[in-house]
């Protein structure tokens, strides 16, 4: 399945009715569904939040009003718009070209896998207004490039190139921009032709190694294999 930005004009600026469209997709999403693409129209990615909801006093700051109660269920279903890409019944994949800003970063994080043109260019920008990324894009960058690169690349919102994202553990994959579209596809075909049952089990070994003892971890890779193993000793009967 694929999942088009398209809102070229405003570089795919983000909002909440985008974040509504995001969370219903992942609701409808069907068990049969293997590999999601999440790719976009126009020179960027994503350039971010839509700056006019930072300016307009009924836009993002507006939840600051409301109760704490209610604010933390508004930004939870903000962050239920990306989450559902870290199924681990599914494998999620961001094509990024040109900007990947703010939300539009959080966006690519969200995704398994990352192929990158090489005009990418990154950047967690929310602390140059005085906010933290909070559309749960803050874990997987820990996980990806370890505690101090994300700190630094959060607290100065500064850009990374392609080239860099690549180097720091955040591409999977750096290709020409023509090239982009056609590698993205070309990584989803791949994972397809493995079988479905053995992703899915991968996916949620290393999902959770990292919260695990070297001892839980084996533990984990033994139950899996003797998953596997007793499914495929039943297609031999």
């Amino acid at each position: 399945m694929t999942v088009v930005l398209d809102r070229p004009h405003t570089r795919n600026a983000q909002d909440p009715h985008m974040w509504a469209a995001l969370r219903q997709i992942g609701r409808d999403l069907t068990g049969a569904v293997r590999v999601v693409l999440v790719r976009a129209e126009g020179p960027s990615f994503s350039a971010g939040l839509d700056r006019a909801l930072l300016s307009d006093p009924e836009g993002i700051r507006a939840i600051g009003r409301l109760s704490e109660q209610d604010a933390l269920v508004t930004l939870k279903g903000y962050q239920d718009a990306f989450r559902w890409l870290g199924r681990t019944d599914l494998i999620s994949i961001a094509a990024v070209q040109g900007h990947a800003v703010g939300a539009g970063f959080q966006l690519a994080l969200a995704c398994d896998l990352r192929v990158l043109a090489d005009d990418a260019q990154l950047s967690m920008a929310e602390v140059t207004y005085g906010l933290v990324p909070d559309l749960a894009g803050t874990g997987p960058l820990v996980r990806l490039v370890g505690e101090a690169k994300a700190l630094e690349l959060c607290a100065t919102g500064r850009r990374l190139s392609a080239g860099e994202a690549a180097a720091v553990g955040l591409a999977n994959l750096v290709v020409p921009r023509a090239q982009l579209d056609e590698a993205a596809r070309e990584l989803a075909a791949t994972l397809l032709a493995s079988p479905r049952d053995a992703v899915v089990e991968v996916k949620a070994l290393l999902r959770g190694a990292g919260s695990r003892t070297d001892d839980e971890q084996c533990e984990a890779e033994r139950r899996a294999q003797v998953r596997r193993l007793r499914d495929l000793a039943d297609t031999l009967e």
